[in-house]
């Protein structure tokens, strides 16, 4: 799975058979936030997982905290706890229970 960071619209993406399905991000300071998953047409849960895991490794590579603001992202980070070190001092997956209300 190859995935494209496209910096004018600030978002990876990648393309599939059913179309385009993108995270939005944001950065600030040593920060990325990961603000909409998109997947439009692609109900497919196993390529989205692999899609967030990869995405999570381009922001390990650029040294960034990733803070999840997308309620599939924060699911994601709730059953995967392998990556809550990812996410900067004072932020765990439980802080995102009011999110997810």
């Amino acid at each position: 799975m190859e995935v494209k960071d496209n910096e004018l619209l600030r978002q990876f993406e990648i393309m599939t058979e059913e179309g385009l399905v993108s995270i939005e991000y944001s950065l600030q300071e040593r920060k990325i936030f990961l603000t909409k998953f998109c997947e439009n047409d692609n109900n497919d849960e196993e390529m989205h997982q692999e899609f967030i895991k990869n995405v999570l490794a381009i922001a390990e590579e650029r040294n960034l905290k990733v803070v999840p603001t997308h309620i599939k992202l924060i699911k994601f980070f709730r059953k995967n706890r392998k990556y809550q070190e990812m996410l900067p001092p004072g932020i765990k997956y439980y802080n995102f229970y009011f999110l997810t209300l």
